[in-house]
């Protein structure tokens, strides 16, 4: 979350910018400022009624000392006032506090200053793109027809045994995700990150942590009875790893990787944009998280989408890099570039993967920080991470790009992970 001291500091410039995610920080900013003010006079309150109660009992031990008891006494039923006081400050400090930290969390990140201002994704920028866009001489076919055809993912199954949005892997179907994951981690790891199998529910702590609460509270599913959430995202518990965590700035940075199954409601999505795997509630994902100098974040995001480029590359798939504009960008990101293929039969982008610099929002929230080796300063640590990568839509390409009249050919890559180099 933006600090208080930021926002005390840089009121225009934070609302100003704001408005690049289509935020209306005003009124929300100018209440944060009163209740802040109203917790600093409180504070201030608190620090002259201590002050007043440690001065009162110095003077009563001067008093019992000369063995005027009777003096001592009348101050010390006032020190008893005084105590009662600092007490109720105490809670109402508390209370004023709580108010705060609840407003601070409904106000976005700051973007970057490159986000491009928009609504959604029209106004997102082309950074690069690469591969060829495949041409066929028979019709192509939908991955989820193709899916049926050589019987490697069931939809219907998936939604007899839990609902629309769960679809069972069989077969080659099956051994085409483990190939895949196996394939990102290995790769994930040549880059120096290192593997966690985090776990599949965090706590409520951990989802304020990296802002999937408040703000995405509609599209977690929940544990009501022991008050956990299903991970929309690795990222949630491999970040988590590091709150309340202080590192020392030569041990940065930290690369970690890890796949997990994901879960996400998708609350109020239909239409022809979720068929097939275009739109799911369980997925597998390949995530990447770093912890970074804030000096040298940027950098490092730079370094993270190039890895990821690299394994679209080498999956042979047609893609390009958007940087996403303000409207289209996370609650809790500074920067996002965003990954997308093309599937051939649908003739349209998928997204896969989103790498982000969250700066130092999440940081904030979880109270991670580094350690300044020369000067042993403490301050707030940057956060990123990035999809390395999403499956569901890369298989959905992969099968869309690599039909032909005698079966799925599987990328050179992935044949020694599959075990075969054909579905037919």
């Amino acid at each position: 979350m933006l600090t208080i001291n930021f926002i005390r500091e840089n009121r225009e410039e934070a609302i100003e910018r704001l408005k690049i995610k289509n935020f209306n920080a005003g009124k929300i900013i100018d209440k944060v400022l009163e209740v802040d003010q109203h917790r600093r006079n409180t504070q201030k309150t608190q620090d002259s009624r201590q002050a007043e109660l440690n001065s009162l009992s110095k003077e009563i031990g001067i008093l019992l000392k000369n063995k005027d008891e009777k003096q001592a006494q009348t101050i010390r039923e006032k020190t008893v006032r005084l105590k009662e006081e600092i007490k109720e400050l105490n809670i109402k400090s508390s209370q004023i506090q709580a108010e705060l930290n609840e407003l601070l969390v409904q106000i976005p990140n700051i973007p970057h200053k490159t986000v491009p201002p928009g609504i959604g994704a029209e106004s997102n920028q082309l950074i690069r793109s690469g591969g060829n866009i495949p041409e066929f001489e028979h019709k192509a076919l939908p991955h989820w027809d193709l899916a049926k055809k050589y019987n490697i993912i069931d939809f219907e199954l998936g939604n007899k045994i839990t609902g629309a949005g769960f679809p069972v892997f069989k077969g080659k179907g099956a051994r085409l995700q483990r190939a895949l994951i196996n394939f990102f981690l290995d790769e994930n790891e040549k880059a120096g990150y290192i593997e966690y199998l985090p776990p599949l529910m965090v706590n409520e702590e951990s989802a304020h942590g990296t802002g999937q609460l408040p703000d995405k509270e509609g599209l977690m599913y929940t544990v009501p009875s022991d008050n956990f959430y299903l991970i929309p995202t690795a990222e949630v518990p491999v970040t988590n790893i590091y709150r309340d965590v202080i590192l020392n700035s030569n041990d940065l940075p930290v690369r970690n990787t890890s796949y997990t199954p994901c879960f996400r409601r998708e609350a109020g999505s239909y239409g022809k944009d979720v068929r097939g795997l275009n739109r799911v509630h369980q997925f597998d994902k390949v995530e990447i998280v770093q912890i970074q100098h804030p000096e040298k974040s940027y950098e490092t995001l730079e370094e993270m989408v190039s890895h990821v480029e690299n394994l679209v590359n080498m999956l042979g798939l047609p893609y390009r890099i958007v940087r996403l504009c303000g409207g289209d960008m996370g609650f809790t990101s500074a920067l996002t570039y965003d990954f997308e293929v093309f599937a051939a039969a649908q003739e349209k982008w998928l997204e896969v993967s989103s790498v982000s610099n969250f700066e130092s929002y999440q940081a904030n929230r979880m109270k991670l920080r580094v350690r300044e080796q020369d000067t042993k300063k403490i301050i707030p640590a940057h956060t990123l991470n990035g999809s390395a990568l999403a499956l569901p839509r890369i298989v959905a390409a992969l099968l869309e790009n690599n039909q032909s009249e005698k079966g799925i050919k599987i990328p050179d890559i992935l044949i020694k992970y599959a075990g075969f180099d054909c579905i037919s």
